[in-house]
């Protein structure tokens, strides 16, 4: 079958995506990747076939203006934001109001139009010539459902963390339905309608969800989902990546690894610290008896100045490589860090709220006794001496390398990307609506 994967130009969203890719390829189907024009280089070094569609404008400067547009939009309109786009993992019902629900899906639907309207028509044509069986696209990426929808794939959403957009759809589609009719708008259904309009094809809530999601999240933390899941067991791909000399030997201490994830080049608004804050994390963190190894871009680098003499500052290490040496790690939520370290069990401190679906899956990680979070809602929370509290606990407490071993476990236990690959032929057979008779090009 033809295999067709979609992503918004954004590199470690991409990387998810890339164990499956192979395994399908190495299945014998064929396999390409349909982005901006600017990951193009960073899909072909994976050694995948790349297919750029849309415009070569820069998605961080297109997503910056139109969000930088709606938050003064909505605060001239409501007289300030007060709180109200903070976390779309909220799940209290007394906080689920209509106000604030109708006024998130506006942002996000400007949001989304901005990441994947560039690319949607050029995508369609592409779909409409080569004939793709199964669309699967990152969850962002909603031209790979209007595509799909339109040449009669099957199609698979793959969420990169916990599913908690499609949970906040669906308090946003019960809250909608207790309005007046004159007053229940949808701002995301009208959208993506549109573009089924335009290539004469209806808006089913599927355009929002996928007909099936893949999933490479452990399986005891998923949500709940209305569409049929894909558990894959998570295998790592960090890049073209060489291993370090320094860490081709056992650290001479208990080896720390703080790392903040390399979209920090481009998003300097992904990074949940502040350089004071860093500066003051590393301060106190300085007479403990470990190796700490610190990933930054050498701009953050360079505003740090000096660091402590257990400190060891570096641009990149493939974390695959660096993650089985260390005896905790410390991140921004990314998921890369956060299954590595379940993967080797090694326990883990989470810190700021940066990552979309961290509220969720903080708290899941805690519960689960595999590692700590700290939220960041208050700056103070992030100080220097709150980190160096959470790390030695980790360091002293064995419980917490014990309990990451189990969520280890059922990870272990979930379908590895080639086993999965029968999974997916089937819910393709299943779902996709044009016919077995198609001719090919």
């Amino acid at each position: 079958m033809r295999v067709l994967f979609v992503t918004i130009p954004w590199r470690t969203h991409f990387q998810a995506f890339v164990p499956v890719c192979w395994a399908l390829q190495t299945a014998g189907h064929e396999v390409r990747v349909a982005s901006g024009p600017e990951l193009t280089e960073v899909i072909t070094k994976s050694g995948l076939t790349a297919v750029p569609v849309g415009s070569d404008d820069p998605l961080f400067k297109r997503v910056e203006r139109t969000q930088g547009e709606m938050l003064r939009k909505i605060a001239e309109e409501r007289g300030g934001l007060d709180g109200l786009l903070d976390d779309v993992c909220e799940n209290r019902e007394e906080e689920l109001t209509w106000e604030r629900l109708r006024w998130l899906y506006r942002f996000l639907t400007e949001t989304f139009k901005a990441m994947n309207d560039p690319m949607i028509e050029d995508l369609v044509e592409y779909c409409r010539w080569w004939k793709p069986d199964l669309v699967a696209w990152d969850w962002l990426s909603f031209a790979g459902s209007v595509a799909a929808t339109t040449v009669g794939a099957a199609h698979a959403r793959v969420p990169i963390g916990l599913n908690v957009v499609a949970r906040m759809r669906r308090h946003y589609l019960r809250v909608r339905a207790q309005q007046p009719s004159q007053d229940c708008e949808d701002p995301l259904a009208d959208w993506l309608g549109q573009w089924a309009d335009k290539y004469g094809v209806s808006f089913s809530e599927q355009m929002t969800t996928g007909q099936f999601t893949i999933d490479q999240m452990v399986a005891s933390m998923l949500l709940e989902s209305d569409v049929p899941q894909v558990p894959i067991g998570y295998v790592p791909y960090n890049g073209p990546s060489v291993v370090p000399a320094w860490t081709c030997q056992d650290p001479p201490r208990r080896r720390v690894l703080a790392t903040f994830g390399v979209s920090l080049e481009k998003d300097p608004t992904a990074f949940g610290f502040s350089v004071e804050q860093l500066r003051g994390m590393l301060d106190s963190l300085a007479d403990l008896d470990i190796e700490l190894v610190v990933t930054l871009p050498k701009q953050f680098q360079k505003e740090l100045g000096h660091v402590p003499d257990n400190t060891r500052m570096v641009e990149f290490v493939p974390l695959h490589v660096i993650i089985p040496s260390c005896s905790a790690v410390i991140h921004h939520g990314g998921v890369p860090a956060f299954l590595d370290s379940i993967v080797h069990q090694v326990p883990q401190l989470i810190v700021s709220r940066v990552i979309p679906d961290i509220g969720e899956r903080g708290p899941r990680l805690e519960r689960a006794g595999a590692g700590l979070w700290i939220p960041g809602d208050d700056p103070e929370e992030l100080s220097g001496a709150r980190i160096r509290e959470h790390l030695v606990r980790l360091l002293d407490e064995p419980a917490f390398r014990a309990n990451a071993g189990r969520l280890r476990d059922d990870l272990l236990a979930q379908p590895t990307p080639a086993q999965a690959v029968r999974e997916l032929e089937r819910l393709t057979d299943r779902y996709r609506s044009r016919s077995r008779q198609d001719p090919r090009p």
